[in-house]
């Protein structure tokens, strides 16, 4: 495929875009329908055209074709990555995040706007135990460096282009594909062999799969969600991935819980507004609002009171959000200890019970953590 091939179906899919559908969906429903027929270097050239084009698109001259408009998009790219500088940290704080959002968080670093430019890195992670042989296989892998969270993790960066959901080891669950940042969730949650836990809004299932990695398959595993088509793909991946001891249950987050259980330990993932996955979702920069932010906070409070009374003695309880804003990270954490003396503040990786993982230090998604531990 040609270049101008690449930037003629970036085109056609970014109108599809300006319909009302999200980019990543629209790239997902376009390069599925078009897969017997695109090579994946040709479907890489296209998404990360449609993604370079909503990173830089306030650098951009609306008036000109979008085909010109990609086209220039990649030349900043270019540009920008070949020397960082020739972006000025003001033209940053302008344009590449939209204006409402520097009311919303307490700090917006020169270094995290410059991330946010930067294309993301691919992150796996390999079952426990397996690192050594599967590794050399899949190539191009890198460890993470988290020496300072005190912890040895089976995160890599991949480097490769290989794609990584038709290789053998992937097939077999010996490795998924999930950002650094999420992995954290996990080793944050430190479940151990024999405890019960619950992922209250466990998704698709990758931070299940990580806890359950980590209680080497034993002990009880709660997974629950609000989407029966969620938890169809978690229980797709988890048999793939050989996981078997959780009970996944749909939960509308609602005081009517999925079980009368108590825990050793809950996870509570909650839906927030993303802004610490811009880097790797450019489009969702101009598409959320501070009403979203403030709408999520809402719920993620409501979630922590639903569940907090699901814990044992000596429970403990992790919050994770995969954003930056004070409503939904601070603010939240601080009202939630407020109103729950029988919960006291947890560390987080043996550091504060409040710990913001930022883009820039971990060339991955931006998350904020809480913990708190039942006296």
């Amino acid at each position: 495929m040609s270049d101008s091939s690449i930037l003629n179906n970036a085109a056609r899919i970014i109108k599809f875009v300006q319909t009302g559908t999200p980019a990543d969906q629209a790239l997902r429903d376009s390069l599925t329908q078009t897969r017997h027929y695109t090579a994946p270097g040709e479907r890489r050239g296209i998404s990360r055209a449609v993604f370079t084009y909503y990173r830089w698109w306030r650098w951009l001259d609306e008036k000109e074709s979008l085909q010109k408009q990609l086209a220039a998009a990649l030349e900043l790219q270019a540009r920008f990555d070949k020397t960082p500088g020739s972006i000025k940290p003001a033209a940053l704080g302008v344009r590449a995040v939209p204006d409402w959002l520097k009311t919303e968080m307490d700090d917006v670093p020169t270094a995290w706007l410059q991330q946010l430019q930067r294309e993301p890195a691919l992150w796996i992670r390999v079952k426990e135990g397996l690192a050594s042989r599967v590794v050399p296989v899949v190539g191009k892998c890198e460890p993470a460096a988290v020496e300072n969270f005190g912890i040895k993790t089976n995160a890599y960066r991949y480097t490769g282009i290989t794609d990584l959901y038709r290789t053998e080891e992937f097939q077999a669950g010996e490795f998924e594909i999930q950002d650094l940042a999420s992995q954290l969730v996990g080793y944050a949650a430190a479940p151990k062999p024999g405890e019960t836990w619950w992922d209250a809004c466990a998704g698709e299932g990758g931070k299940t799969m990580h806890l359950s990695d980590l209680m080497q398959n034993k002990g009880l595993l709660w997974a629950s969600d609000r989407s029966l088509r969620r938890l169809a793909k978690l229980k797709e991946r988890a048999a793939r991935a050989k996981v078997f001891n959780f009970r996944a249950a749909q939960w509308e987050g609602t005081a009517k819980l999925p079980t009368k259980t108590k825990f050793d330990g809950i996870l509570v993932d909650a839906p927030c507004s993303g802004v610490g996955t811009w880097q790797r979702n450019p489009h969702a920069r101009w598409t959320t609002s501070p009403k979203d932010v403030h709408e999520l906070a809402a719920a993620q409070k409501q979630l922590l009171e639903n569940v907090a009374g699901s814990l044992k003695p000596g429970g403990r309880l992790v919050y994770a959000v995969c954003t930056l804003t004070r409503a939904e990270t601070t603010a939240i954490a601080e009202a939630f200890t407020a109103m729950h003396p029988e919960l006291t503040p947890d560390p987080v990786f043996g550091r504060t019970s409040q710990l913001t993982l930022w883009p820039q230090d971990l060339n991955a998604n931006g998350m904020f953590l809480a913990a708190w531990r039942r006296r």
